[in-house]
């Protein structure tokens, strides 16, 4: 059998909970959003407190050959310089412990600082979210971080009294009886049932050597929790840069908060709310010329990429790198630019990109070609639209997407100059988007069901770059598309050409929802159409909007004059083709 990678050590909460207030623990959860609600708080107290299971928690020893480097997180003003072991299962428990326990603030979604405050009944035993009823109800102990701080202090005694003092004026305000020696009994009982819990209550702690690489620390994961979640390389990533580089971890995660809400000077954008993920492969990409995410934490444990020796100076020379990638992955100007490139491929909408992964990583390749081949202005911006295109219209980063990414920059980093990289990319894009591909591929994705996927997003992409306007309309779908134009209901539906109870319950009722018989329409205009065949309302509107618009909208919309006399098969067959030249036309634009 093979050496044990775990040891199970388990601890009561008051040492585990000491253990990150001295620093002997790193959680780095107190920096970061705290996603639990209050109410999440109080029901694991009231499980401690009942003696129900709270689950297990899973620690890791701090890698022991970084001493020197390695920062204290979580809390200031520590007992331990850097934490001996770092929280990668439980964080959210632990956080929450901390802060009921200590009166720890924590951050919340939008990065602000709140205090958790749970209220606690001595003599009924139940806890209760703070609110104002709460504070005002004598029975509660407002907050239960002051009945531990009393325990600290030396004043238990001292503070029930008070309490009991309080309650007792509460009933004589009230016309209630005063309160019974039983009762008092009760009381005492009930906070010494919640002091207790740092002492009697054990949380099953299984510590993992610093030997278990992200892999082995995975298995490990899933095999304690039943439900099978896989522990990410976000995980191991950002916990590692809280002990090894806290400005640089605070530097990503400041960038993400940023690109949450609109702002002068920050991140934000319409199409994704940055991960630090995101981040972390756009730089270990364009920094490093590396496609998978592993690859940061190897950096991280000062891993030489090529001899795969690991080293303290190694490690201080790749954190180097990457902070001076990071700075240029970060850099305003060129994120702005590149947000606009995507915008003026077509992608205008979040709910258009189907692959988040493919905006930090075609921006690793536009900074790339940026600071690498010198490649600037309006061609880097072409860089960047064509290769976006490309990469969502062939779905190009989804599977088996690090490899791809990897396989690309091998390629990249024999190319002498920017002429070669000019050629690569020409050959890179022309080997996906091939004749083939737009007569044959493309038009067979039009042919499926649904108006959903990249091939119908890339259709709408298309028509924002050509400047179509939806059908029977004056808007552009571009206007129609964007963010700020749609409300609860969007600005446009996906319109039946051949409306859908039109066609139901016939012979071509199960190929309905074929993308080809979809256009975008304004939504009003979609309810006036309502069940009307294509003979009927087309009549109506060629008679409301005339020829010239009719046949501009039928260019406009690649769908075939006619259309509207056509049989719904050979329709789609034509209409298929249509979409995928229009498409075509517009990456030709780019």
């Amino acid at each position: 059998m093979a050496e044990p990678l775990f040891t199970r050590v388990d601890r009561s909460v008051g040492s585990l909970v000491g253990d990150v207030i001295e620093g002997r623990v790193g959680l780095p959860d107190l920096q970061r959003p705290f996603v639990w609600k209050d109410s999440d708080v109080r029901d694991l107290l009231d499980s401690m407190l009942r003696g129900y299971p709270i689950g297990y928690c899973i620690l890791w020893e701090s890698p022991d050959d970084q001493e020197e480097k390695k920062t204290s997180i979580g809390l200031n003003q520590k007992s331990y310089e850097q934490p001996k072991e770092l929280v990668i299962d439980g964080q959210q428990r632990l956080t929450a412990l901390v802060s009921a326990i200590y009166g720890v603030e924590v951050k919340d979604q939008s990065f602000g600082s709140r205090n958790i405050r749970i209220a606690y009944d001595p003599i009924e035993r139940e806890f209760h979210t703070w609110d104002a009823a709460v504070a005002k109800d004598a029975r509660y102990i407002p907050d239960v971080s002051e009945v531990f701080k009393a325990k600290r202090e030396n004043r238990t005694s001292v503070f029930r009294r008070d309490y009991i003092k309080r309650l007792s004026e509460s009933n004589e305000k009230r016309g209630k009886a005063q309160l019974t020696g039983s009762e008092e009994a009760a009381i005492e009982d009930g906070i010494n049932e919640l002091l207790n819990l740092e002492t009697t209550y054990i949380i099953p702690i299984l510590t993992i050597s610093n030997r278990a690489d992200e892999e082995q620390m995975s298995q490990i994961f899933i095999r304690v929790n039943s439900g099978g979640t896989k522990l990410t390389e976000d995980d191991f990533i950002m916990t590692l840069l809280s002990v090894y580089e806290p400005e640089t971890r605070q530097r990503i995660e400041d960038w993400c908060e940023a690109s949450h809400t609109p702002g002068i000077g920050t991140s934000y954008n319409a199409l994704l709310i940055v991960k630090p993920s995101h981040i972390i492969r756009a730089t270990v990409g364009f920094g490093f010329g590396r496609g998978r995410l592993r690859y940061a934490r190897l950096i991280l444990n000062g891993r030489n990429l090529e001899t795969k020796e690991t080293s303290v100076a190694q490690r201080e020379k790749n954190f180097a790198a990457f902070n001076d990638a990071l700075d240029k992955v970060l850099n305003l100007n060129d994120w702005h630019a590149f947000i606009n490139a995507l915008g003026e491929a077509g992608y205008v909408n979040p709910g258009m990109v189907s692959s988040e992964n493919a905006i930090p990583l075609t921006y690793a390749i536009m900074l790339i070609a940026k600071h690498r081949f010198g490649i600037t202005g309006e061609e880097l911006q072409g860089v960047a639209r064509r290769w976006f295109f490309m990469a969502i219209l062939t779905q190009l980063y989804t599977g088996n997407f690090e490899s791809v990414f990897e396989q690309e920059l091998n390629a990249v980093k024999g190319l002498p100059d920017a002429d070669a990289f000019r050629l690569w990319l020409d050959a890179e894009i022309g080997a996906r988007l091939t004749d083939d591909f737009f007569n044959v591929t493309l038009p067979n994705e039009y042919s499926k069901n649904r108006a959903s996927g990249p091939s119908w997003n890339g259709f709408l992409a298309a028509q924002v770059v050509l400047g179509s306007r939806v059908m029977f309309g004056t808007g552009t779908v571009a206007q129609l598309l964007a963010p700020a134009s749609s409300g609860d209901k969007k600005s446009y539906d996906k319109h039946h050409v051949f409306p859908d109870n039109y066609l139901k319950g016939g012979i071509y009722s199960s190929i309905r929802d074929c993308r080809a018989n979809f256009v975008a329409l304004k939504y009003q205009k979609n309810i006036e159409i309502s069940d009307d065949p294509p003979i009927t309302y087309v009549a109506k509107l060629r008679e409301e909007h005339g020829e010239e618009a009719y046949r501009a909208a039928c260019v406009e919309n690649a769908l075939p004059e006619g259309f509207e006399s056509m049989e719904y098969p050979d329709f789609l067959k034509v209409r298929q083709r249509l979409m995928a030249q229009l498409v075509k036309r517009a990456f030709g634009r780019l």
